[in-house]
């Protein structure tokens, strides 16, 4: 989509005048090109308490009021928030967990790595071109529409007509089917093992597991769905979920982090920093909103500031009570490398267990490896980058087209990465399953069984 919005239809030029063009205009010219008839008659550019429902006019908190700066109140508040809250579905979510565990160590660390490169491409480069397309052109679209997400597809139909939309659609549908599917598995596995196989049945077979397994794909589907028409009907929308995510599930990234890295951290302290720092979230965000407001309603629970109160408290008070907890209470002295010892295998099956997955000296170099560079690209994307950004204030022409430049740059690697680098990587495989395949044809002896990959048993001489 960027390339249609900057290179076919439009150029950075243009919709850098057209965003110029947005914030000059005066409350009165909004609400004359927001109304029915032209001359203000049935305006719909602000609401009934003069709340504005449409991007039009100069940008309160922004730098000169401009859209093209990195210098907002408002940016900078989501900012916090969107850390806040990923750092949250990356810490907690179980799909991550089963990923990383089921990668060889030198493939998840390289692949999570890159794999976040390319991720970063969606919102960079769909914000820099259908996001900023929306306000440059525009477009009839209110901000309840906007944060139901249907900026996209508003920009897709106006810039491509219905082939726009099934684009978007097509990529709705595959996001939404992938990560539907990886949440599916996630909770499936964490009830059939941690609670099923844990408490329920302890010798529970293969078989046994994996039934369990179908019957919570189904119900929790069921679940999703009926709570996804709830959401909708109390008027939540795609856009204060997500801010609120982080109010939910923030206070259980620290104690998280701890169990994983310091041998000190007590286990229950954990769970205890873990439930207090949702309480405490909870009582402040509802408290911000009274505070600012007046009132507690689904209007003013989402505003950026109550948001933001709500997800600091979260991440930072639960990292100080699990501190505290483990330090002076309950301090532990774990030995992390008993940890192999209290993995129990179903049927002891060491499928896929080669001697690369048991290799401690390359488990400490993946380790290092992606130490060192996960906090690198952290402290770059979230500090050095936007500070850089800070000296330019409003962009120019040219700082503009710049970034713009990048976000194509980024857009296009990002979807050769992804595309053939997994065909790179498996050449080999691919090259001996249709080898297999075509003895099969050919009548040959062998078939495609014979050419899979053989993985050595860690039993094996």
């Amino acid at each position: 989509m960027i390339t249609i919005v900057y290179i076919k239809v439009y150029s950075s030029n243009q919709i850098y005048a057209f965003l110029d063009q947005t914030v000059s205009y005066s409350e009165e010219q909004c609400k004359n090109i927001y109304s029915s008839d032209g001359q203000g008659t049935d305006q719909f550019f602000q609401d009934a308490d003069g709340n504005k429902l449409m991007a039009c006019g100069p940008v309160s908190g922004n730098a000169q009021g401009s859209y093209l700066t990195m210098l907002s109140a408002d940016g900078l508040m989501f900012g916090i928030i969107n850390i806040v809250g990923n750092f949250g579905t990356v810490f907690v979510d179980q799909s991550y967990w089963q990923s990383a565990i089921a990668a060889r160590p030198s493939s998840a660390a390289k692949g999570y790595l890159l794999g976040g490169i390319c991720w970063f491409a969606i919102p960079f480069s769909l914000a820099t071109s259908l996001g900023l397309a929306s306000t440059a052109l525009m477009l009839p679209i209110n901000s309840g529409e906007a944060g139901s997400g249907l900026v996209p597809p508003a920009v897709a139909d106006h810039l491509l007509g219905q082939a726009g939309s099934a684009l978007i659609l097509i990529m709705l549908f595959m996001a939404i089917v992938s990560t539907g599917s990886a949440e599916s598995i996630a909770v499936s596995s964490l009830i059939a093992y941690d609670i099923y196989r844990e408490y329920i049945n302890p010798d529970a077979t293969g078989e046994q597991i994996l039934k369990v397994s179908r019957i919570v794909i189904v119900l929790f589907g069921i679940f999703m769905g009926l709570f996804s028409i709830v959401l909708n009907v109390i008027g939540l929308n795609l856009g204060w979920v997500y801010l609120f995510m982080g109010v939910v599930i923030g206070s259980a990234v620290i104690p998280l982090w701890n169990m994983m890295t310091w041998d000190k951290a007590s286990g229950k302290g954990a769970v205890i920093a873990a439930w207090s720092g949702l309480i405490l979230a909870i009582s402040g965000w509802l408290i911000g909103a009274r505070i600012q407001s007046g009132s507690i309603s689904v209007a003013t629970l989402g505003t950026n500031e109550v948001m933001l109160s709500g997800n600091l408290i979260a991440i930072l008070s639960s990292g100080f009570i699990h501190y505290v907890y483990s330090k002076f209470i309950d301090p532990q002295d774990f030995d992390f490398a008993t940890l192999d010892a209290n993995i129990h295998l179903v049927e002891q099956d060491l499928s896929g267990l080669g001697v690369e997955q048991q290799d401690k000296d390359e488990l400490r170099r993946a380790k290092r490896w992606i130490t060192r560079r996960g906090y690198l690209l952290t402290f770059v994307l979230i500090l050095v980058w936007p500070l850089l950004s800070i000296p330019a204030q409003v962009f120019s022409e040219s700082y503009f087209a710049f970034w713009v430049l990048i976000s194509i740059a980024w857009g296009f690697g990002a979807a050769i990465t992804i595309s053939f680098l997994p065909l790179i990587e498996s050449q080999d495989e691919i090259g001996r399953v249709f080898s297999g395949m075509l003895n099969y044809i050919t009548g040959k002896e062998g078939d495609a069984g014979d050419y899979a990959e053989v993985i050595p048993s860690p039993l094996e001489g």
